[in-house]
């Protein structure tokens, strides 16, 4: 059946004329490391190496040939150009038919004087007109990485597509994972579809390649037509099992292909790896993109004629322009940048290197030590794609991010100016109508401090593109925020727009240093020893800020650093990389894994070939993607025999994770195959040495701010500069295609290779003088800073666990804490955590008041002391003082300075039944060991033998003690990693400074939550769960407004008792729903922390449902119960409709241990101007969910049905959300429960609204007797059993009118 997306893309169709390259053989390499010329953009006197072994041409033929810059390598007499089209410039590297080479930078988007940035340039550097035919056979070759397809991406403007699923699966790509991006927002927006249409075929493959289902051509063919009749000419094919069992993929797209589909992707060939979502995103991205890609190619190819044009593809290989395909072209243009980065700082002696491209748009960091780093399984512009890609991590800091002020603190971000308007120096407005933005950019906070002179900058700007940099725009925007921030901050002494400028740039470093530790550092590398390579349009304004952020001294820049991306392009080599499906133990591969490698191999070297390389100068590479079994966290390894790939894969997993795991089986997922057609090496040209008597002397002396202060700064051409000339900072190095501002510390030398090598030759003092007074810049640098840390305790805790709940599934958080206890940043990984870590933390000092010493650790997961339910365990660390963690041996008792803590979803804990989520628990007893302050590590001892008596002491004793003695251990080091962190910034601002901006950032929040509660109005909301002959749940709150104090009072008095069922929430659950509430109605991007409260006094009646006392049992409290009380406050505040109101927590095991558990999204709630969400998780949860292919291979079912419940969502002016239907068939007895809500009570609609439709479990017998089941249940099933799920929809929102 052919089904057409609800929000349907424009129609639109553009005849597509394949043009086919005639061009034969290779072009022949002509790249080298030059010296820059006098000529501005022109570099002369280098004696280039010719470089590949390609077509008739042998590598050693091409060393011994080059000898002179004429010699044979300039044989054909023609241009060659390298070209990256970026966001907001295009660089162009010409290399001229006598053997020069010129470079050039335009603005990628420029509609009033150009059609094209490439073909411009291109005309520019070969002296033509915009006007005149580009003569193609002066051209030898165009090598280009371009963002035309990620552009089209990010906008949506992709071919019109259908996508062609299973029956049962039109919705698994919408579903996707089905977490929301955004934690905080109210109105979900998940990413647009880039699918106009499904069509659903009957033909289907189990997990063993057995038929389910035969394929229905017929009804397809009828299918394919209806959506080709109307305008549909992309095709994307993504079947259940393809990866292995392609057949009926094939026979479709041969069936699309006759139809007249012009673009046709088979999931099984873009993407031939286990997981549905990813390869069918994946295959979607292809057909969506690659037409529009084509249709760019074929302009380009049109204009230069029969030139040999190739294309840089994400995983850093070039591909003849006719084989280049959408799903490769995402990181097209990043890609290029690292290849180059890497070659040539292996060349000039760094082997260590951190990859640093600040553009205008946005910065791309990757880490290189001998081998290109890939990620298989990304997610760009919230699409997951399952394809080869360089592992490049991309940060909206730019010199086009937008400077913003909301009153309180200055922002950088993430918003960007692009090239246009572009920042407001640009002479085209600049950035007007972001929302707190005051008109700037990032470059214009360099313009005005002097780093970025005008009268040494092109003048390409204004109509004409004739004119300089507008300075004085920029000293007017300045002026009027500076105005602004003073007003805001009367209290303070006036600060300077220079002081402000500062603090804009301050703000975006940290931005940029944020984004290497996350490649770096969280992965467990140190970049203190590495060199900082930085290129890029803005890197060299900003390197030097950026290694000092990170403690790096080294900076290497490029000749080219200005256009290294462009320059990549033409040091990169010919590469294919194929991939297959292996999911087979180590230990178990026998004689046909190398089949499939030899299969693998040819279809690598084939496509190689087919561009013109001699098959004798290919190499192979072989990999294999490993893990450990039950573990889903793949590392790439070298292939070889199973005791190498083994010792590889541990020494990956040591450095990633910190440990090893003994004696566990080894998991081989996948294999791939890359080939390279190696462009041989780059011999560098050397400089003739410095003159005699040569004295390099400034052109200009300016004021430039620097080091918080105005400096004389001399000003340099780069092209004066001779090999061995040292220039101290602070400075400013002039460069025909960039700035290179060398900061105070640091000193500058020009190499024989003609490159720049920054070394720091003044050690950076660690401490700022920052004032105790708040001021808006160090503000958001401590919210930052603060987030900063409980982030990389997550990290930390994540690398360093054992168990699958905390490693893949993120069932955890991480925070710290004021010497009080009080929430200072609490890092948003899962919600039902946020603001009730706190209370833990306040029971620990409360028990431990005057007794605790550095070195101790504490351990709680009571639901009575801040806990949420038993499994969630959660690990306390007092922080003192740098010297008094020295000597742990010694110490003793004092008053912390700070607390860390980290909280983590055991997933065995003992109880009466494995996994610790009981759902018929009557007491606390049944869902496993109650820990209360217990003291875990004494004075850095930790105390194994004691913790281990805690675990099996007990009635239900924990069934798997050694993992959670591994995942405590995690815990204690994500501590611990906390603790260094802020150790590092006392260390930096002094101990005063930190703890006074803990109490400015909470009272930036707290002012944030008061100025939303000024919105608010009286309300009182009661909200009945579903109910048994057990107990009668339901919860019952009373806002009170005071505007003039502007605080709130929440009152659950009224809210039933404490249920003997597990239908209740701890406190700290209900002060978490209240805090998230508060939160998204604050509605900007704020910390959230314990000054979210102050504005709110929450009465917790005793023994309630909501503040249970012990024994009580309350499993479900953590999972139900929260959404319960977040539904009733929305309703209560009359600002949103309910959302599903459950988990629907999902079940599956036996004794022989197979045990599974999911939650599963539904409908969210609509509000006051938006639609409720299909299909996504809402409010306390944001698990994911398991892949169904994943699913099918690990356990004995069959997904039957995985899609949207159509019409579930509540009638209203605005509609709430649908819900989704399940079903599941399995093939062999296992018991299932279902701990759900909202089965029997809908969830309510507001102001007029309609109530979502309520949920439905049941089981349908393979006889076909059904079993239904209420809000929780368990039932025993047998091989041929469906189990069903349908998950409520959301409350519309407003009455209905009209149709």
């Amino acid at each position: 059946m052919w089904h057409r997306v609800a929000t349907p893309l424009v129609q639109r169709w553009v005849t597509v004329a394949r043009v086919t390259c005639t061009a034969t053989g290779m072009p022949r390499r002509l790249l080298a490391t030059h010296a820059l010329g006098p000529t501005a953009g022109t570099v002369t006197g280098a004696t280039p190496r010719s470089i590949g072994c390609v077509g008739s041409w042998h590598a050693a033929t091409a060393r011994n040939a080059m000898t002179t810059a004429t010699a044979v390598g300039y044989a054909h007499g023609k241009y060659e150009f390298c070209i990256d089209r970026g966001g907001t410039f295009t660089d162009i590297i010409c290399l001229k038919p006598d053997g020069t080479l010129s470079t050039t930078k335009v603005l990628s988007e420029n509609p009033e004087v150009y059609k094209d940035a490439a073909l411009h340039g291109v005309r520019s550097l070969m002296g033509l007109k915009d006007s005149d035919p580009i003569p193609g056979d002066k051209i030898h070759a165009v090598k280009m990485g371009t963002t035309v397809a990620t552009n089209a991406l990010l906008e949506r403007k992709g071919d019109r597509v259908l996508l062609v699923t299973n029956r049962g699966f039109k919705d698994v790509l919408r579903i996707g994972n089905q977490a929301r991006p955004d934690i905080f927002a109210l109105d979900i927006r998940l990413p647009e579809l880039l699918y106009e249409a499904v069509v659903e075929v009957d033909g289907r493959h189990a997990v063993d390649g057995t038929v389910l289902t035969p394929l229905d051509l017929d009804a397809a063919r009828t299918d394919f037509e209806t959506a080709y009749a109307a305008g549909i000419r992309s095709i994307a094919i993504t079947l259940m099992h393809a990866y292995r069992y392609s057949e009926f993929e094939k026979e479709l797209g041969t069936l699309a292909h006759a139809i007249g589909f012009e673009q046709v992707s088979l999931s099984h060939e873009t993407s031939p790896l286990m997981k549905i979502v990813a390869r069918g995103d994946t295959t979607t991205v292809d057909a969506y993109l690659s037409p529009i890609l084509r249709r760019y190619v074929d302009q380009v190819a049109a204009e230069l004629g029969d030139t040999r044009l190739m294309f840089m593809q994400s995983n850093g290989g070039l591909k003849a322009a006719e084989l280049f395909q959408g799903k490769d072209s995402i990181l097209s243009g990043p890609a290029g940048g690292i290849v180059a980065a890497a070659r040539t700082c292996e060349i000039a002696g760094f082997h260590k290197i951190v990859g640093f491209d600040m553009g205008g748009t946005s910065t791309d960091v990757a880490f290189y030590a001998g081998e290109y780093e890939r990620a298989f399984e990304t997610e760009v512009a919230g699409v997951r794609m399952r394809a080869p890609m360089m592992r490049i991590h991309t940060v909206a800091s730019g010199g086009g991010s937008v400077l913003q002020f909301d009153g309180s603190r200055l922002r950088v971000g993430p918003e960007s100016a692009g090239a246009n308007p572009g920042p407001a120096c640009y002479r085209r407005g600049g950035p007007i109508g972001v929302e707190h933005g005051v008109g700037l950019a990032v470059t214009d906070c360099n313009v005005l401090l002097g780093k970025i002179l005008p009268e040494f900058f092109p003048k390409v700007f204004g109509p004409g593109m004739d004119q300089g940099l507008d300075a004085k725009i920029v000293r007017e925007r300045f002026d009027e925020v500076t105005a602004q921030i003073n007003a805001s901050y009367s209290d303070l002494p006036d600060k300077s727009p220079l002081e402000i400028a500062d603090g804009f740039l301050r703000i975006a470093v940290d931005h940029m240093a944020l984004a290497v530790k996350e490649i770096t550092m969280r992965r467990g590398i140190a970049v203190d020893d590495a060199t900082l390579c930085s290129f890029g349009g803005a890197g060299g304004q900003h390197a030097c800020l950026v290694a000092d952020a990170l403690g790096m001294k080294t900076i290497f820049m490029h000749q080219f650093s200005g256009v290294l991306s462009a320059y990549g392009m033409g040091l990169a080599d010919i590469r294919s990389i194929r991939e297959a499906v292996v999911e087979q133990p180590l230990s178990g591969l026998d004689g046909s894994i190398a089949s499939t490698f030899a299969g693998l191999s040819e279809e690598a070297t084939s496509e190689v070939v087919s561009q013109g390389v001699d098959p004798e100068c290919i190499q192979l590479t072989l990999k294999a993607q490993m893990r450990y079994e039950g573990t889903d966290s793949a590392l790439l390894c070298d292939w070889g025999t199973p005791a190498e790939v083994e010792d590889d894969f541990d020494r990956r997993h040591r450095q990633q994770y910190g440990f090893v795991m003994e004696g566990k089986s080894l998991v081989c997922e996948s294999i791939a195959v890359e080939a390279v057609a190696s462009t041989g090496s780059v011999s560098p040209a050397t400089l003739p040495p410095a003159l005699p008597g040569h004295s390099l002397e400034p052109l200009a002396t300016v004021d430039a701010y620097m080091d918080s202060e105005l400096r004389r700064t001399p000003v340099y051409q780069r092209a004066d500069m001779q090999p061995g000339d040292k220039i101290n900072g602070p400075a400013i190095i002039n460069e025909p295609i960039g700035t290179v501002v060398v900061e105070p510390g640091w000193r500058c030398e020009l190499t024989a290779m003609g490159h720049l090598v920054l070394t720091r030759v003044v050690p950076k003092t660690h401490t700022r003088a920052v004032g105790t007074d708040v001021d808006p810049i160090t503000l958001e640098v401590f919210n930052n800073l603060f987030m900063a840390i409980a982030e990389q305790m997550g990290t930390t805790l994540q690398n360093v666990s054992y168990s699958v709940n905390i490693k893949e599934r993120l069932d955890f958080s991480c925070a710290l804490f004021d010497p009080n206890g009080n929430l200072i940043a609490n890092a948003p990984h899962v919600p039902v955590h946020l603001g009730s870590m706190s209370e833990c933390v306040k029971a620990i000092i409360a028990g431990r008041d005057g007794t605790t010493c550095p070195g101790d650790v504490y351990v709680l997961n009571a639901p009575y002391n801040g806990g949420t339910h038993i499994p969630d365990i959660t690990v306390v660390t007092p922080v003192f003082s740098e010297d008094d963690h020295r000597d742990l041996t010694h110490s003793s008792p004092r008053t912390p300075l700070f607390w860390v803590a980290s909280r983590g979803h055991h997933s065995e804990i003992g109880g009466i039944t494995p996994g610790s989520m009981p759902p018929f628990s009557r007491s606390i007893e049944d869902e496993g060991i109650l820990i209360d302050n217990f003291q875990l590590v004494d004075r850095g001892e930790f105390r194994e033998k004691e913790v281990r008596a805690l675990l099996v002491d007990h009635k239900y004793p924990s069934r798997n003690v050694e993992q959670n003695l591994s995942d405590l251990r995690a815990q204690i080091a994500a501590n611990s990693a906390g603790l260094v962190e802020i150790h590092k910034a006392v260390n930096t601002y002094g101990l005063g400074v930190v703890q006074e901006y803990m109490k400015h950032v909470q009272d930036n929040a707290e002012e944030a939550v008061r100025r939303v509660i000024t919105t608010l109005k009286d309300g009182e909301f009661t909200y009945d769960m579903d109910s048994d002959e057990d107990g009668t749940p339901f919860v019952k709150i009373k806002v009170s407004v005071d505007h003039q104090e502007r605080c709130a009072t929440i009152d659950f008095t009224g809210t039933a008792k404490q249920q003997p069922t597990n239908f209740n929430a701890p406190k700290a659950i209900a002060t978490a729903a209240v805090i998230y509430v508060f939160r998204t109605l604050v509605n900007d991007r704020i910390p959230l922390n314990a000054g979210c409260l102050k504005p709110l006094n929450i009465i917790f009646p005793e023994e309630t449902m909501i503040n249970p006392v012990y024994p009580a049992a309350v499993v479900a409290g953590n999972v139900e119960v929260s959404q319960t009380i977040t539904d009733c406050l929305f309703g209560a505040l009359g600002r949103l409709a309910a959302s599903q109101g459950t988990m629907n927590n999902f079940t599956f095991g036996n004794d022989a241990g197979v045990n599974y558990y999911e939650t599963i999204c539904g409908g969210a709630g609509a509000g006051p101007d938006h639609d409720g969400c299909d299909a996504v998780h809402t409010h306390m949860t944001n698990t994911r969910l398991t892949d169904p292919e994943i699913l099918e291979f690990r356990f004995p079912l069959t997904v039957e049905k995985f899609g949207i419940r159509v019409g579930s969502g509540g009638e209203g002016k605005f509609k709430g959300g649908n819900g989704i239907e399940r079903e599941i068939r399995f093939k062999a007895p296992l018991t299932v429960s279902m701990l759900a809500n909202h089965r029997s009570v809908p969830p309510f609609g507001l102001e007029g609204g309609g109530p979502g439709q309520v949920g439905e479990n049941y089981l349908v017998r393979a006889s076909g007797d059904v079993v239904t089941m209420g809000h929780r249940g368990t039932v025993e099933v047998e091989e041929g059993d469906t189990f069903v799920i349908k998950t409520p929809g959301g409350g519309g929102f407003g009455k209905k009118t009209g149709k």
